[in-house]
């Protein structure tokens, strides 16, 4: 017993002499830290951590320090340690963590067990529950991720990023909307203007506050007939572009379920209503936790840009360039969760390319000014045979068992569209309805739903009999 209180009393003594500002860099660090200089509490926490591996409190502050000033590996670690220990806000920051880092199956852990400690404090948890929902949203949208090809990405000022576009002339037309207008007070939106001239598209703060999607039509010489496109009082729709068929309308919205500042939508025309269908969220790596907005697809060239400020500087965007994919195929078949979320998220362009492809043509055409005098690039469908090759036209494929069967992929993918524009229109029916609507239209909503399912799978299998059978013609082996 004499021994341990020497003992005792010798590790005081050492501790004592050694540090003997100890506990005044302790109090100044958390003074730091409530102010948010993380930065300058940094060091002092992590000097108590190495002193004190297990202590939840310390790794808890030096956690919250290190993400706080982007070092989000130790974070991770660190943040960990006082989570086994149930430090509540050990929770919220992992949440957060693993939210931006693409992995929102564990946010959405992270989530569950912060609102389960709120509840039992008593705690508003209205504003975790929303989160909870968005990182539910995140989850279920990266599991849809669509196998595009993103070709090229260029980083360019935020105030500017229509520099990066160039629209052929049967694209139409799209500036600033303070230049189309000659407006003096800014408003932050683009004006479209479709190819022949006499219609625009653009959005602009409404009385409600919030940027609102108009159009207008050009009369004689002068613009009128001022119409709201979609009515939302509560959330900001901007970045308006219009296909060719004049029904289609891509736009970017902070409301509809955005998963996180504006996200990307597209609509269409219902010419039996003259409204608009229910706006339908693209999915990722369209859309993502930041910004994401003006999409255009030039039809002419077979590309697409759109614009994200997703790990930007403040005052910087990237503009993206892919080949649109008209079926919007989902990636299938991958067991490593990393390389999904290296997709969903667009860690690197590269990953997005298919093998031995080379896009200099594509990137060199993207900049390059067409008039309607050009031929337009001819591209019927997207036919993915292997990773070397992909056919654009019926003429190109070489097998005539595989050109049939892809023939009947063309009808069914007609049929398919058709389906669900009039299934679009049903569901907008539906939500606009009574219950008596509701109860009426519920059976053909699940009888088409169904239809679609068995059209969408005999497609599916049809195309792949075709690929099989170009790839026995040319010789790839797998």
């Amino acid at each position: 017993m004499i021994q341990k209180l020497v003992k005792t009393f010798l590790a005081f003594l050492f501790m004592s002499i050694c540090f003997p500002g100890y506990a005044q860099s302790l109090d100044q660090a958390k003074i730091l830290y409530n102010e948010g200089k993380y930065e300058e509490a940094k060091p002092v926490f992590e000097k108590l951590v190495r002193q004190s591996p297990n202590n939840s409190s310390y790794n808890q502050w030096y956690g919250v320090c290190c993400y706080e000033t982007g070092d989000l590996e130790k974070a991770e670690k660190h943040l960990l340690v006082a989570n086994k220990r149930n430090v509540m806000e050990s929770y919220r920051y992992l949440a957060g963590l693993y939210m931006g880092m693409y992995r929102f199956d564990k946010a959405i852990e992270m989530w569950e067990g912060y609102i389960d400690l709120q509840k039992k404090k008593k705690e508003d948890i209205k504003d975790s529950e929303t989160k909870l929902e968005q990182a539910r949203n995140l989850y279920r949208m990266q599991e849809k991720t669509e196998d595009i090809q993103v070709i090229d990405s260029i980083i360019v000022s935020k105030e500017m990023f229509l520099n990066a576009y160039s629209l052929s002339e049967e694209c139409g037309n799209i500036m600033y909307y303070d230049e189309f207008f000659k407006n003096p007070q800014p408003v932050s939106s683009v004006v479209y203007q479709n190819q022949k001239g006499d219609k625009i598209y653009y959005a602009r703060p409404s009385e409600y506050g919030v940027y609102t999607l108009y159009s207008q039509n050009k009369l004689l010489d002068a613009w009128g007939d001022e119409k709201i496109l979609l009515t939302d009082n509560s959330n900001d729709n901007n970045y308006p572009f219009v296909l060719s068929d004049g029904i289609t309308v891509y736009f970017s919205s902070k409301g509809n379920g955005s998963i996180g500042g504006y996200d990307i939508f597209v609509t269409r025309y219902n010419t039996n209503t003259n409204s608009y269908l229910a706006p339908e969220q693209m999915g990722m790596p369209f859309n993502s936790p930041a910004n994401d907005y003006m999409m255009i697809l030039d039809e002419t060239k077979g590309l697409g840009w759109f614009v994200s400020d997703r790990n930007q500087p403040e005052d910087k965007v990237c503009v993206y360039l892919f080949i649109p994919d008209p079926s919007r195929k989902r990636i299938e078949n991958i067991e490593e969760p990393d390389v999904l979320i290296r997709r969903a998220s667009l860690t690197s362009i590269k990953d997005t390319w298919k093998e031995n492809a080379n896009y200099s043509d594509l990137i060199t055409l993207a900049h390059k000014d067409l008039t309607t005098k050009e031929k337009k690039a001819e591209r019927d469908f997207v036919f993915i045979v292997n990773d070397k090759t992909t056919y654009y036209t019926l003429n190109e494929i070489k097998s005539h068992e595989a050109k049939e069967l892809y023939s009947e992929v063309i009808k069914l993918s007609k049929q398919i569209e058709s389906l669900k524009n009039k299934l679009d229109e049903t569901r907008d029916s539906y939500s606009k309805g009574n219950a008596s609507v509701r109860e009426q239209l519920n059976p053909t909503i699940l009888q088409a739903e169904n239809q679609l399912y068995r059209l969408m799978e005999n497609a599916r299998i049809q195309e792949k009999k075709a690929r099989n059978a170009e790839n026995r013609q040319i010789g790839f082996k797998y």
